[in-house]
């Protein structure tokens, strides 16, 4: 069974850093690429970033690149989004979700966990 934990989120001040973590569990990162979404007040679940290992590449959305990096560790078969020089239109619900390849809005299973909150204060 598909399932994932997000946790990491808080509240922070702008320009600050957080790292979240999705400890996955029912499959690997080679069965699924791994996305990593986010929700904010009155808007639409948006992708942030994915990697997928099949194909070795890692995305980014324009909004985040340079400042948000993914990772992963196979060992714990967790997957990392750390996320720097934080802004106040980064606030909102992230989570992290298997994907069968990464641009899809569409998780497999249809299934998302809880996600955390990440607060960005001006």
């Amino acid at each position: 069974e598909v399932q994932v934990v997000e946790s990491g989120g808080g509240l922070v001040q702008a320009g600050g850093s957080l790292r979240l973590s999705c400890a996955a569990s029912g499959f690997t990162f080679d069965d699924y690429a791994i996305g990593w979404f986010r929700q904010a007040p009155g808007k639409e679940r948006e992708g942030v970033s994915c990697m997928s290992n099949s194909v070795g590449r890692r995305y980014y959305a324009d909004s985040v690149k340079g400042r948000f990096s993914i990772s992963s560790d196979n060992a714990k078969n967790t997957v990392y989004l750390q996320m720097n020089s934080l802004k106040p239109e980064d606030t909102g619900v992230y989570y992290c979700a298997a994907v069968v390849v990464c641009g899809s809005n569409y998780p497999i299973n249809n299934y998302w966990g809880q996600g955390t909150q990440v607060t960005v204060s001006s």
